[in-house]
């Protein structure tokens, strides 16, 4: 088992490290990782067992309910602590990659917020991590520009920016390139430690602070986890508690029924909730996925008009009203569309009508996708919402969901073309992906990690139950495969042999074929993804030690 490459910290770096990877990659940097390793990593393992714990209940044929152990939390009367001045108007908050021009743009675009993504929409390549952080480094500082290829030269606006929430990877995500006393560094540590660690006091200094979104979490144990972390990581640094705040993306099915849970454990430290609505989706699938009668209808068709997903974002704003805090609403997909104009006016139609829905519910905010977006957005909540937001104006006391409102199956036809589709977009993200890509326009959408695993966890679900299709065909295991091979061709066909030959379509249509054809869903299509990424990352020789670390070449 070869060595790490390096030891800084009391962290071994498996990957190599440039000179200029060095102004992130300090000692005390990872001196501090180390120390939040080595406090929490055992509590992030023990809450993965309790998630397949849990789910092995719901595979039995268990449903998801509200805790009656946390009923006192939900019946009384308790507020989180107040919001800091940048973070009371947050109407139009923009999400994205760190890479340096998306970082630029996004903080000179307009919007209330920007999303610096190390998670959906981010290959967690070593590259793009530690670039990321060096981007939202300088950003921080005011320092970042861009001179790119043409002469062009890209840098931030005098004025106002964008206010920065960073999005650190989820509890099932390790970083295997780092590890310490051998093992993998939770990837959410490693992302949340090193931008706190470097930007904390100087966001203070700007006016601002260490902001964050929180992705993923199924149980407000979780919640109580990242807590910790803030509490310590504020008394290491000599921050006083409750400057880091933290919006919990409401995504997964059992989060919806711990929603006042997960802003009590942050009561301290929340910014609110947000109706992740994309990995909602997937996770309505994979959590119930042994019951045969929750099967979905063509992705794209599960629109936000679906009973369960009304239930869902209207509990949220009341949930978050009713404890004095913001209530975001979901991520427009849609990009607009060059070349058509008629279709780039439907386009922004659909938005115009998603966000208009979300503002007169009682939403504080909305995500959009492309810079192009926020004006259509801003339009729609400035009419709207003419305070900076909602959140005593619609407490929505008129709300009333119960357990089978947000259990409800949506409802729509099984198509061919929808199958072909969700084939067709697995495997050209999947492609990016590994490619170093995480966010990928296709087919006039922006899809990233959630919106591909909704179309990855459809396939398996109706070949899994033999859903019977348009054409009056039952789904077999035979009839994907062989459409499998079929978009594989027409993506040769589109790319040209020598595209094809350079990219990653072969692993990507394996991984795609294996994980539909799996009698389990598996339960995040990056997981095998990443390994092969982190196997071929950085040479032949580049692969997971027995420990689960990470060795590389010298």
């Amino acid at each position: 088992m070869l060595p790490p490459q390096a030891e800084i910290g009391g962290v071994a770096v498996h990957a190599p490290i440039p000179p200029e990877f060095r102004r992130i990659l300090t000692p005390e940097a990872l001196q501090f990782v180390a120390h939040l390793a080595r406090c929490y990593t055992p509590r992030v393992e023990e809450l993965l067992q309790r998630r397949r714990e849990r789910q092995a209940r719901f595979d039995a044929g268990a449903k998801p309910d509200w805790l009656p152990e946390t009923k006192h939390i939900r019946e009384g009367n308790w507020k989180v602590a107040p919001l800091p001045a940048d973070l009371l108007d947050r109407r139009v908050e923009i999400t994205g990659p760190t890479d340096r021009k998306m970082v630029i743009n996004a903080l000179n675009s307009g919007a209330s917020v920007y999303m610096p993504d190390f998670e959906d929409s981010n290959c967690p390549t070593w590259k793009n991590l530690i670039e990321g952080q060096l981007n939202l480094y300088d950003a921080v500082r005011r320092t970042i520009s861009l001179a790119a290829p043409g002469g062009k030269t890209y840098r931030l606006k005098e004025g106002k920016l964008a206010v920065m929430l960073v999005r650190p990877r989820g509890w099932h995500l390790w970083e295997k390139h780092v590890t310490v006393s051998g093992h993998p560094v939770p990837g959410g540590i490693f992302d949340f430690a090193l931008y706190f660690f470097h930007n904390a006091k100087q966001q203070m200094q700007n006016g601002s602070g260490p902001y964050y979104y929180l992705p993923k979490m199924e149980s407000h144990l979780e919640c109580r986890l990242w807590n910790d972390i803030f509490v310590e990581s504020q008394r290491l640094l000599g921050i006083p508690k409750g400057t880091i705040k933290a919006t919990c993306l409401i995504e997964t099915l059992p989060a919806a029924f711990e929603m006042d849970e997960f802003l009590y454990e942050l009561r301290d430290h929340s910014a609110g909730l947000n109706c992740g609505r994309w990995d909602y989706m997937f996770s309505f699938i994979k959590t119930l996925r042994s019951d045969p009668s929750r099967i979905f209808p063509d992705r794209g068709l599960v629109g936000m008009d679906q009973p369960f997903l009304r239930a869902y974002t209207q509990l949220v704003i009341k949930t978050c009203h009713k404890r004095g805090v913001h209530a975001i609403g979901g991520m427009s997909a849609l990009i607009p569309v060059k070349g058509d104009a008629r279709a780039n006016e439907a386009a922004f139609d659909k938005v115009r009508t998603d966000k208009l829905r979300e503002v007169t519910d009682g939403h504080d905010g909305t995500w959009v996708a492309h810079p192009g977006l926020i004006p259509v957005a801003k339009e729609v909540f400035d009419k709207h919402m003419p305070g900076p937001n909602q959140i005593t104006s619609k407490l929505r006391q008129d709300v009333n969901v119960a357990r089978d409102d947000l259990l409800k199956v949506p409802t729509g036809p099984r198509t061919l073309g929808a199958l072909r589709n969700n084939i067709n977009v697995s495997i050209q993200y999947l492609e990016a992906w590994l490619g170093g890509n995480g966010c990928v326009p296709l087919h006039n959408l922006m899809e990233d990690a959630a919106t591909a695993e909704i179309s990855r966890s459809s396939v398996w679900q109706w070949l899994r139950y033999g859903a019977t299709l348009d054409d009056g065909q039952r789904l077999t295991a035979d009839r994907v495969n062989m459409l499998i091979q079929a978009e594989l061709d027409g993506l040769r066909k589109q790319v040209g042999d020598a595209r094809f030959a350079t990219g990653h379509y072969l692993p990507a249509a394996f991984i795609f074929r294996h994980m539909v054809n799996s009698t389990q869903l598996q339960d995040f299509l990056t997981l095998p993804a990443y390994d092969i990424l982190v196997a071929e990352e950085f040479g032949p020789t580049f692969g997971a030690g027995a420990s689960g670390g990470v060795r590389s070449r010298m």
